[in-house]
């Protein structure tokens, strides 16, 4: 089956990942008739440009093109990719991958370890069962999730900096890295940013945002926190951090991806122990730090930690992180202290 074929785009989907783009960037276009800007759909999802100086249609143009290559790289869905072909051989053959997969993949594992398998990329025996934005999402049978739990393992992907290959030791198992790719892009853009020689650039995919540049006309680049209590096309915002070029920011939120089944609503952020969604308190968790592939799993991991441990998690890292629980209360790291400001106070209020 060919990559179009496999890429299925329902309207909740699509409604979703509108919301997510204004997690971001609510920027002040000082220059905005220096700018341009751009729409594209890749690894399932929008993915929005707004760049600054010369050489600004060859960014668009380079940027969107750096996505759909990564996309042909580690997505599971698309034949011949590595990571499809990693799936395939599992039990069987090591493979040869990427440079940029085999970073993906050892940053991957980082997390996974230090989040004791909290963020595993070798979960998609369970999120094929879910089905979260396919035509038929479900939630599995008990005796389902027995059954491919024992495929989730971490410790099973092995990788070999010296020859580039990777494999999985057992058959069945198999590598989705939905938690780490959309972060992973983003880095991808920038770079593009970078060599195509342009003043700045802001680039969201889903709901990771990478920035490139000084903004024009200010300091700092003002980056919103999607409010998670809304739905749909009328997001709205909770609070805005004060970043720089270089940095990224990925938000793990349980309105991304969600359906209702017998009257009970299930997200897409799994504990890879249970299989089911992560059910502490939580409803969004934003992660601050230099790479984008980093921000991305971190925000998963820590969303399933949980606020103490997912904290401690974040600083570890030297990562930035803002937690929003289901009680409206907003805990930030220290280092953001000074830099998020809440906007919205009639429905948040900080919890430190």
């Amino acid at each position: 089956m060919t990559k179009k074929k496999k890429i299925t785009i329902s309207l909740c989907a699509v409604l979703a990942v509108i919301a997510a783009v204004l997690i971001y960037l609510w920027v002040n276009y000082g220059y905005r008739t220096q700018s341009q800007e751009s729409t594209s759909w890749a690894m399932g999802t929008y993915v929005q440009q707004v760049v600054y100086g010369k050489n600004a249609q060859a960014a668009l143009t380079t940027g969107s093109q750096a996505v759909t290559d990564l996309e042909d790289k580690i997505s599971w869905r698309v034949d011949g990719s590595d990571v499809s072909r990693l799936n395939a051989a599992a039990g069987s053959t090591w493979e040869k991958v990427d440079p940029t997969t085999l970073s993906i993949l050892k940053t991957s594992l980082d997390v996974a370890q230090k989040s004791d398998g909290l963020f595993d990329p070798t979960i998609l025996p369970i999120t094929s069962l879910w089905n979260f934005g396919g035509s038929n999402q479900r939630v599995p049978s008990q005796d389902e999730l027995q059954k491919f739990l024992p495929y989730v393992n971490y410790q099973d992907l092995r990788i070999n900096e010296t020859d580039s290959t990777a494999s999985l030791k057992k058959h069945y198992e198999g590598i989705d890295l939905g938690s780490i790719g959309k972060g992973a892009a983003c880095d991808e853009v920038v770079k593009a940013y970078q060599n195509a020689g342009i003043d700045a650039g802001i680039v969201a995919v889903g709901g990771s945002i990478g920035l490139y540049g000084k903004k024009p006309g200010s300091s700092n680049w003002n980056v919103a926190i999607r409010d998670p209590k809304t739905k749909d096309g009328n997001a709205g915002s909770i609070g805005i951090i004060g970043m720089e070029g270089g940095q990224f920011v990925s938000t793990s939120g349980t309105y991304e991806k969600e359906f209702t089944q017998d009257g009970k609503t299930y997200h897409h952020l799994l504990n890879p122990k249970t299989g089911m969604p992560e059910d502490n308190g939580l409803v969004s968790v934003s992660v601050i730090c230099d790479n984008g592939a980093l921000s991305d799993a971190l925000s998963t991991a820590c969303f399933v930690l949980g606020l103490d441990d997912g904290m401690k998690l974040a600083e570890s890292y030297q990562a930035g992180i803002v937690f929003v629980d289901q009680n409206g209360k907003v805990t930030v790291s220290s280092d953001l202290k000074g830099k998020f400001q809440l906007t919205n106070t009639s429905d948040y209020s900080m919890a430190n």
